[in-house]
């Protein structure tokens, strides 16, 4: 497996284009197209909220019903959520308009949206977006990171990544883009992501494979506890690399399915790492655990504690709220037997053993938890199974930035 310094756009076939329409105040980019030349199998997972955005239920059709995609029309700004049939009406005259100009059907037009919800879209702003965007469509890197800058909200910076691999003797490519930072939280979170690939693969194995990586990546973030109505990840893969069609779980899916998990852990670390406000990339990883679900629940419960947040925030190794956490996570374990170690690129530093406290040093403690990316490892020494969740530090920012979110 190869990383590349790319995005959407390294996967043959994908073009994407990015610019400014005029939703959001200020000449910032707020609108992405992104297109294959030829039609696409899609995949697609959605908001585990019940309160679902027009986009996601319109993505959710084409996903579920239709048999191919093209085509992804993303705004940025507006989140048309909690907007009525007007709001499902403009994404039916959006997927409309995007097919006139690309000659594509309407049924494999992808639309999706982020930003502030109950606000209706201003449809006329998203045509005149669609028409200026498709001439610039580009394979180009510039392209690509340009799509990625326009589906931005409160991220500080774009999210892009792609990795190559060999599967049956030709060259398949992975590339995406994904935007979020603010209301993150299992299961899935308010985040876009667009993933592409020239692989050749089944429909039915192309949605396997995306759901089963994304309980392992997306669904393990958590910046503040809250779970958007507009999260979406789709995957499309257009065939064009040339490789046998993976229609089974063989040694080639298997290996698609390992960059599929590269792509998105890379991502979902990069939503943490850039959360409203973040300072601190945290990582919490259970080992020893005696199943996986004993191990997510653990993760997930320390990596969602306030508490937790703003010690990594200042530095504190307050391992009390650690063992808290996990004590209050609904998970069974032996609360006797709990190893924990503090990690980061200042070192590795063990402060409890079998859920005590043992000789440390503060100071070297604090050393590790100043770094920009820093872990907790608890080892429950019950069993070989284990789970890792990603989040963030807890600022004086983030409430600077929810406060003013609207104004």
């Amino acid at each position: 497996m190869k990383k590349m310094d790319s995005g959407v756009t390294a996967a043959i076939g994908f073009q994407a284009a990015g610019g400014s329409v005029g939703i959001k105040q200020g000449n910032v980019k707020d609108m992405a197209l992104l297109y294959s030349i030829v039609p696409c199998v899609v995949a697609g997972t959605f908001t585990s909220n019940i309160i679902k955005a027009a986009p996601v239920k319109w993505d959710q059709h084409i996903v579920y019903d239709c048999e191919a995609a093209q085509s992804v029309v993303c705004n940025s700004g507006v989140a048309n959520a909690c907007t009525g049939e007007e709001g499902y009406r403009c994404c039916m005259e959006t997927a409309k308009i995007a097919a006139e100009v690309l000659k594509i059907p309407e049924d494999s037009v992808l639309v999706a949206s982020t930003g502030v919800i109950g606000q209706q879209i201003p449809i006329d702003k998203i045509i005149e977006g669609i028409r200026m965007l498709a001439p610039l469509l580009s394979n180009s890197r510039e392209a690509g990171s340009s799509a990625a800058q326009a589906i931005m909200t409160t991220d500080t910076r774009q999210k892009e990544i792609a990795v190559s691999v060999e599967i049956g003797g030709k060259i398949v490519t992975i590339g995406a883009m994904c935007k979020g930072s603010g209301m993150i939280y299992p299961n899935m979170c308010t985040m876009l992501s667009f993933l592409t690939t020239d692989g050749d693969i089944s429909k039915a194995m192309l949605q396997e494979a995306l759901s089963e990586v994304v309980k392992d990546t997306y669904n393990m973030v958590s910046v503040d506890g809250d779970t958007s109505t507009n999260d979406t990840v789709l995957l499309l893969a257009n065939g064009l690399a040339g490789n046998p069609m993976i229609t089974k779980k063989d040694r080639d899916y298997q290996k698609f399915v390992d960059a599929l998990y590269e792509v998105n852990t890379i991502l979902a670390k990069k939503i943490a790492g850039d959360g409203e406000g973040a300072t601190t990339l945290f990582e919490v990883k259970i080992i020893g655990a005696q199943d996986r679900e004993q191990a997510v629940v653990l993760a997930k419960s320390v990596i969602t504690s306030n508490l937790i947040k703003t010690a990594i925030f200042g530095h504190d190794a307050n391992w009390g709220r650690i063992l808290c956490a996990m004590g209050y996570s609904g998970a069974k374990f032996d609360p006797e037997k709990v190893d924990l170690y503090l990690e980061s690129s200042a070192g590795r530093l063990q402060i409890i053993k079998n859920s005590v406290a043992i000789d440390y040093s503060e100071e070297e403690a604090t050393a590790i938890l100043s770094e920009p990316e820093v872990k907790v490892l608890a080892d429950l020494k019950q069993g070989k199974a284990e789970a890792t969740a990603w989040g963030c530090d807890l600022t004086y920012d983030y409430v600077k930035i929810n406060a003013a979110y609207r104004s």
